[in-house]
C-alpha cells in the first residue's frame, strides 16, 4: 500500500486529497474531487482517502467499489420496494381462503397474471430465497458504504491540528484577511466563540474553534439502525423468531391453531358485530349521509385449548383450557407467547342449520327435522313411521358438465336432495336450494316446506408469535437518534491563522452556512477583524 508523506511530516494513505494533519492539497490527487487552485476546497470526508475511490485493481477492490456506491444501494432499495408492492397485488399463500393448491388457485382465481405471480414466487414473497438475498445485499451495501466513509472520516477528524497550512485556510468557503489586529481583538473573538460553546484548541498561536463534531456521525448511526432493522427482517424468516398463520373459525367451531404444531386449539364461541346507533346524538351528524349501518365493533369471543397428553393417531386429542377472552381489532388475545388478532369476517355467510316441516296430503303434520351442515347425519325419524333420508348434499352448489357439484366444502349455498318415505309411501324426493323446496316427482303425496334457517359468521384470525419486534424497535430508535443527530446539530469549525502581522479567519460547516456566518459575524462584532466573505459566490 502506497503512503504519501506531506511536508508537515504526516504520513497519508494513498488517494488522500487533503493532508489529514495540515490540510494542504496533495499534488496529483486534486482531480479526484475537483480541487484545483481556482476553486474552494472540496471538504467532503475531509479529503481523506476512500478505499472505493483508490483501489480498483483486484476483484475484491471492484466488489468493494460496487457495493460502496450510493446509487447501487438506492437501486437495491427500489427493487425491494417494487417487489414488496407487487407482492400485495394478490394475497400471499397463507392468506388465501381456498382448499385448492397454490399452483391451481392463483391461475384459476386471477388468470394469466395470477399464474405469473405464482411462478415468479410472489405468493411466498417474504420467505423466498431471492427476496431474502435482496435484503441481505442491501445490508451488505449499508455496511460497506458506512465503513468506506466512516473510517477515513474518523481518521481525518481525529488527526486534524489547530495549525493548518495557509492554502487550506485561504481556500475555505468562508474566509477573511485582516491586518494590524490587536491581541485584545483576537482574544475577544476567541472568548465570543467560547460563549457559543465552541471547543478551543491552540497550537503555536493558531486556533481551532470547533463544536458539534458528533453530528457528523448521524448518517452512520442511521446506518446502524437500518442494519439492525434488516437483521430483524431476516430473523423473521426463522420459525424460532417469528411464526404467523391465518385460520377461519366458524361460530361454535373448534380448530387447531396454525403454526403451533397442533398443540393449541381455538374455539369461536360467538361473534359479536355492532354498529353505531343512528339515535345517538354523538354520531347523528356523521351518519346522516350514510345509507348503510357503520360497524363499530368486530369481536370474536374465543377459548384457547392446549393438548393435554400425547395424541395417538386416529384418536381425538384431550384438551384443557388455557385462556379465554375477547378478540377485537388491534386488541389481540395473547397466550404462551402467541397473539390472536381479529383480521377478517364473513358475516352471516354460511348456513349452520336448515329446518323443514313435513305434512301429509291432508295437511296433517308428520314432523320436522333440522339439517345440520356440520354434521354427518343421514336419517331423521318422523311420526307414524315416516323418515327422511339425505341422499346428496352439496355445501356450495353449482352445475358443471359432469352434473351437480360443490365449489367448496363451506355451506354458503347448500343444495340438498332428500327422500321422504313411510308405511304407505315408497319414497318421494325433494330438492332444496336458495331457501326453496322443490319436489322431484309429479303430484307428491307429502308436502315439505322450509321453516327456518340459521346463518353463522366465520372469523378470520391471524395467529402470530414475533420475537423480532424488540429488534425492530431498537433499530428504529437508533435510526431516529441518527436522524436527530444529523438534522438538528451541525459540525462547525473556525480557524484563526496568524501570518506576518495579519490574521486569517476561515470557517467551515457541513450544513447551514447561513447560521455559521451569523455566529462568526456576532463573534467579531466590535473588533477590527473583517467579516468573512463567501468565496463560493465569487466563482
Amino acid at each position: 500500500m502506497k503512503k504519501i508523506k506531506c511536508e508537515c511530516g504526516h504520513i497519508n494513505h494513498e488517494g488522500t486529497v487533503l493532508c489529514e494533519a495540515c490540510g494542504k492539497p496533495i499534488e496529483g490527487n486534486q482531480h479526484i474531487d475537483g480541487n484545483d487552485e481556482n476553486n474552494v476546497l472540496e471538504m467532503r470526508y475531509e479529503g481523506s482517502a476512500r478505499r472505493s475511490k483508490t483501489y480498483k485493481r483486484t476483484f475484491v477492490d471492484k466488489t468493494w467499489a460496487f457495493f460502496s456506491s450510493v446509487k447501487v444501494g438506492v437501486w437495491l432499495i427500489v427493487l425491494a420496494l417494487l417487489a414488496s408492492a407487487i407482492g400485495t397485488i394478490y394475497p400471499q399463500e397463507e392468506f388465501k381462503n381456498s382448499v385448492l393448491p397454490s399452483s391451481q388457485f392463483y391461475e384459476q382465481q386471477y388468470g394469466l397474471s395470477g399464474k405469473i405471480f405464482y411462478q415468479l414466487g410472489f405468493h411466498n414473497l417474504y420467505s423466498s430465497w431471492w427476496y431474502i438475498a435482496l435484503i441481505a445485499l442491501i445490508g451488505i451495501s449499508l455496511v460497506i458504504c458506512s465503513i468506506d466513509r466512516f473510517v477515513p472520516l474518523y481518521r481525518a477528524l481525529k488527526n486534524q491540528n489547530a495549525k493548518r497550512h495557509e492554502v487550506f485556510v485561504r481556500r475555505q468557503r468562508f474566509f477573511s484577511e485582516s491586518e494590524n489586529v490587536s491581541d485584545d481583538d483576537r482574544k475577544t473573538l476567541i472568548n465570543n466563540l467560547k460563549k457559543r460553546r465552541y471547543k478551543i484548541s491552540e497550537e503555536d498561536g493558531h486556533i481551532l474553534a470547533e463544536k458539534n463534531r458528533f453530528s457528523r456521525w448521524g448518517p452512520y448511526v442511521n446506518h446502524i439502525g437500518l442494519i439492525i432493522i434488516l437483521i430483524a427482517g431476516i430473523l423473521r424468516m426463522f420459525d424460532f423468531m417469528h411464526t404467523e398463520g391465518y385460520v377461519w373459525v366458524r361460530e361454535g367451531e373448534t380448530k387447531v391453531v396454525p403454526t403451533t404444531e397442533q398443540q393449541y386449539y381455538i374455539k369461536n364461541e360467538q361473534f359479536v358485530y355492532e354498529t353505531y346507533s343512528r339515535e345517538d346524538e354523538r354520531f347523528q351528524e356523521a351518519l346522516k349521509n350514510e345509507e348503510l349501518d357503520v360497524p363499530s365493533n368486530f369481536q370474536t369471543n374465543a377459548i384457547i385449548y392446549k393438548v393435554k397428553d400425547e395424541v395417538i393417531p386416529g384418536q381425538e386429542p384431550e384438551l384443557e383450557e388455557v385462556t379465554r377472552g375477547e378478540i377485537r381489532l388491534n386488541e389481540p388475545l395473547t397466550f404462551d407467547g402467541y397473539s390472536a388478532y381479529q383480521s377478517g369476517t364473513q358475516l352471516r355467510s354460511e348456513y349452520n342449520s336448515i329446518s323443514f316441516k313435513v305434512e301429509n296430503g291432508e295437511g296433517e303434520e308428520l314432523g320436522s327435522f333440522d339439517f345440520k351442515t356440520n354434521e354427518d347425519q343421514r336419517y331423521y325419524k318422523l311420526s307414524n313411521g315416516y323418515q327422511i333420508e339425505i341422499q346428496d348434499y352439496y355445501p356450495q352448489f353449482e352445475v358443471t358438465e359432469e352434473g351437480p357439484s360443490s365449489f367448496s366444502k363451506y355451506p354458503r349455498n347448500p343444495g340438498i336432495i332428500f327422500e321422504v318415505s313411510g308405511p304407505e309411501l315408497e319414497g318421494e324426493r325433494y330438492f332444496y336450494l336458495n331457501e326453496d323446496v322443490v319436489p322431484l316427482i309429479d303430484d307428491p303425496v307429502t308436502n315439505v316446506t322450509l321453516e327456518d334457517t340459521e346463518l353463522i359468521t366465520a372469523s378470520g384470525l391471524i395467529i402470530k408469535k414475533d420475537f423480532s419486534l424488540p429488534f425492530f424497535l431498537i433499530g428504529a430508535v437508533i435510526f431516529m437518534i441518527g436522524v436527530a443527530q444529523g438534522l438538528y446539530w451541525h459540525h462547525r469549525r473556525v480557524w484563526i491563522h496568524p501570518k506576518d502581522g495579519s490574521l486569517l479567519v476561515a470557517g467551515h460547516t457541513n450544513k447551514n452556512w447561513f447560521g455559521l456566518k451569523n455566529e462568526i459575524e456576532s463573534s467579531i462584532d466590535g473588533t477590527s477583524i473583517k467579516m468573512v466573505e463567501d468565496q463560493q459566490e465569487k466563482l
